[in-house]
């Protein structure tokens, strides 16, 4: 254990930001190839349906199970046993994987037509093709978790995270490689898909060296009798239906956006990109690092429940920016990444009310993988699973209630309009929403299904983590000084983008952003979060000195 304990989330972060980085490159180049178009929502159905494997038995799951079992064996000083205990997990895993991958291969077009039950015809035999070509490249993502579970309980926590790196890089290689030899895009989405089973060969075996260092003696030999692995098994099973419920919620968005127009999917993952990335970085780097150290403290309730605050707090104040930074100026940092070349105004317009409808529910998202692993820590595993199941119920009634009403609402560089009365509780007929039309938003109704889900998911993890603690602080209290800095902060950004001139698509084909829409968006985000660390700090935010210290030295060494 010699990596030293207080830079566990500033390591994760970096990592994750890192990978991060690379994967909107990714998605930036992707966006460009592919538009909102056929080939587009194809890649984007097909790569979440294996995908299903790496979220069920991956790095949440897996970290919620094995991480709290194995950082106390090697509190224990046993390496014998826990190297033991390791390789047992390892080989069990590795087992169902191999089942799992074969199923996905052999049966691809029977659970595509589950998964993604409103495809049809093409894109329904592309979507079947890409599944049985990235199934393989998800397994090998699932034993890249087994190797970051095991190097964060040794406190190596940035090798893990930044380990995608390869695995995005492997994908922009080929998509540039496509661009320039001109393929077709179905073609194109083929060659994709074979790019992102080479990168996750190259991120497991990336990790493997430093897993086997440390884990000296490892074998890959099961072992289900050892008492320590028997207890990672029955913590597993209630992880699997906390997190697999929750990432069933996205399965969901993606099977509900099959009954909606071309572009949805599509829209759906762009947005779910860039939402997701203040959640990578300043949710999951807190949780991450903090859930073997909640681990060892079970003992202490009251020091248990000091440092969840602590990580509540942080969580709060980044998550907080992140949404009102993507409500005031998501637009502009859509079209910055993504408009060009197949991808278009109306296209950036759809993915930025979609993002704005998921930025609603961050602060919630990202206090409740805290709160989650707090629960975890203590050995409670079904109170998660069972509210995540609430969550899930919640969101899907939201969506079937709004979201056919929203697909009948259609996006023009002139505002919004409706087709056939837009209030209506049935899809679009097939051979409207079966082939490139007009941007539409339905997209937006599953969305706003999500974050209301994210706040009632909240609520109840708040309630279940102060039985366990019960001297915590009630955690929706933590976003409360951190919600007004962002209202003031969304005033002035929105004060501040009213007197800049708009900044409309020029007709001509664009590979590279224009150099007055960087202006704007630069001048935006800047007042945004400037306004809020000054608001924040004048309101007692402790947590601004994560970006004013920081800056306080820079300027003192500048002097």
């Amino acid at each position: 254990m010699s990596a030293p304990k207080r830079n566990g989330s500033l390591l994760v972060a970096l990592g994750i930001g890192i990978s991060r980085v690379s994967g909107l490159l990714r998605e930036l180049v992707a966006g460009r190839v592919f538009g909102l178009g056929l080939a587009a929502d194809a890649f984007s159905a097909a790569s979440q349906i294996p995908n299903l494997l790496q979220n069920l038995l991956g790095e949440g799951v897996l970290s919620a199970s094995f991480v709290p079992v194995y950082s106390k064996l090697l509190d224990d000083e046993d390496p014998e046993e826990s190297s033991r205990v390791a390789g047992a997990v390892g080989a069990l895993l590795l087992a169902v994987t191999g089942v799992c991958v074969g199923v996905f291969v052999l049966a691809a077009r029977p659970i595509t037509s589950v998964l993604a039950f409103g495809l049809s015809g093409e894109k329904f035999e592309i979507v079947v093709d890409l599944v049985r070509i990235m199934a393989l490249g998800m397994g090998f993502l699932v034993m890249s978790a087994w190797c970051l579970g095991v190097l964060n309980s040794h406190r190596r926590f940035f090798l893990p995270y930044a380990a995608p790196v390869i695995w995005n890089a492997c994908q922009i290689i080929a998509l540039y490689l496509m661009w320039a030899r001109d393929w077709d895009l179905v073609d194109a989405a083929r060659g994709l898909a074979l790019a992102v089973t080479v990168g996750g060969l190259l991120q497991l075996l990336i990790q493997l060296p430093t897993v086997l260092r440390l884990a000296s003696g490892i074998r890959l030999r099961p072992d289900r009798r050892d008492p320590s692995v028997r207890e990672i098994q029955r913590r597993f099973v209630p992880a699997l239906l906390g997190r697999g419920v929750v990432q069933l919620s996205a399965y969901l968005d993606l099977m509900l956006a099959t009954l909606l127009a071309t572009g949805a999917i599509a829209a759906l993952i762009k947005a779910q990109l860039l939402y997701t990335l203040p959640v990578s970085l300043f949710a999951m780097s807190v949780a991450a690092a903090e859930l073997p150290e909640l681990s060892r403290l079970v003992g202490d309730p009251l020091r248990l429940a000091s440092r969840s605050e602590r990580g509540l707090r942080r969580i709060a104040f980044w998550m907080l920016m992140a949404s009102m930074v993507s409500i005031v100026a998501g637009d502009l940092i859509i079209r910055v990444l993504f408009e060009g070349g197949e991808f278009n105004h109306t296209d950036a317009i759809l993915v930025w009310l979609v993002l704005g409808a998921y930025a609603v529910g961050l602060p919630a998202v990202g206090t409740s993988r805290l709160l989650q692993n707090t629960c975890y820590a203590v050995g409670d595993t079904r109170g998660p699973a069972r509210i995540a199941g609430l969550r899930v119920a919640v969101s899907a009634a939201v969506a079937l209630l709004i979201m056919f009403s929203l697909d009948r609402v259609i996006v023009t560089l002139d505002g919004l309009t409706t087709s056939g009365g837009w209030i209506s509780s049935a899809p679009l007929a097939e051979s409207v929403r079966a082939v490139e039309g007009p941007v539409r938003l339905g997209a937006v109704g599953l969305s706003t299904a999500s974050a209301v889900g994210a706040w009632v998911e909240l609520l109840a993890l708040s309630v279940r983590s102060r039985r366990h603690l019960p001297a915590m602080t009630n955690p929706v209290r933590t976003l409360g000084r951190p919600a007004a800095a962002a209202a003031g902060a969304l005033v002035l950004a929105g004060t501040t983008r009213l007197a800049l001139p708009d900044i409309p698509m020029l007709p001509d084909i664009r590979y590279l952003p224009d150099l007055s829409l960087l202006f704007t968006a630069g001048a935006v985000v800047g007042v945004a979060v400037v306004g809020y660390v000054a608001i924040a700090s004048r309101i007692g935010v402790e947590e601004t000195r994560l970006l004013s210290d920081p800056v306080r030295k820079a300027f003192s060494r500048s002097r």
